[in-house]
């Protein structure tokens, strides 16, 4: 199941942001991480539209949103864009979810504008010092572009994202297809790079103990074999946040809503329809 949405665009801080919407409702806001774009979502969306307006933006520098060669791609950055789009569209206040980098993005959010922030999902999330996964540490040292063509850099991104599911054909080949698009150009090759050298856990380490103080209702959506973000962190959030619930995904790894989207959709729509 695909969405036939089209991409619009929102101009936030003089950059175009692309986002999808659909549904009417509360809003919720749908946040994808790294080297995904709102697409990740796009067999989720259709059932969150039955009750909700649903948002799914590009982050800066993702997707078809713009892709500065000078600008702020952190994760704290990307959190002050988000409220910027949603201000724009005029939503006071939504439900976040949120996967990997945008999971921190996330919950930046529901730190700094907790009154903003309905309900929160967490899937798959960055937290604390989980971040970032040894695949992408050799590519944030200096040089490390210059090693790569379009075509080579294309090649190591289709060797990669099949570790981040259980099962060897929990990701098609034409997902594979959609998360490489973005990047499939030189203008594309040098916007991963510069997401890739903007993964800090300093943001997520500023805030964990203020997660403590966080009043939302809380949902973490976890693929029991997530190689990238390790299963022991959905435990430690679920410690951290005072009202949480913790929903696994068996036999799935990092790409969840790839391998299992069905039990993805309902239990997300489930914790947002109660």
């Amino acid at each position: 199941m695909t969405t036939p949405l089209e991409h619009q665009f929102a101009h936030v801080e003089g950059h175009r942001l692309a986002y999808l919407e659909t549904g009417s409702g509360p809003a919720v806001l749908l946040l994808h991480g790294i080297p995904t774009s709102s697409l990740l979502w796009r067999d989720v969306i259709p059932t969150l539209a039955r009750s909700h307006r649903v948002i799914a933006p590009d982050m800066l520098n993702y997707g078809k949103s713009d892709k500065p060669s000078r600008a702020d791609v952190s994760i704290a950055a990307q959190a002050r864009l988000m409220w910027g789009l949603l201000d724009g569209l005029g939503i006071r206040q939504a439900d976040v979810v949120a996967h990997d980098i945008g999971g921190g993005v996330a919950q930046i959010m529901a730190v700094h504008r907790p009154e903003r922030v309905r309900r929160l999902v967490l899937s798959n999330s960055v937290c604390f010092d989980s971040w970032p996964i040894p695949d992408f540490e050799p590519l944030q040292k200096s040089g490390a572009e210059e090693k790569f063509t379009v075509e080579s850099f294309q090649k190591m991104l289709r060797e990669f994202l099949p570790k981040g599911v259980h099962q060897s054909d929990g990701l098609s080949d034409e997902a594979a297809d959609i998360m490489l698009e973005p990047w499939s150009t030189e203008e594309g090759k040098h916007a991963l790079f510069r997401n890739l050298r903007r993964l800090n856990p300093e943001y997520t380490m500023a805030i964990a103990d203020e997660l403590a103080t966080l009043d939302h209702e809380t949902l973490i959506v976890w693929g029991r074999h997530d190689p990238f973000q390790k299963p022991k962190y959905a435990d430690q959030l679920s410690a951290a946040i005072p009202h949480t619930e913790l929903a696994w995904i068996e036999e799935a790894a990092h790409w969840v809503m790839e391998e299992r989207p069905e039990e993805v959709r309902q239990a997300i729509h489930q914790f947002l329809t109660r």
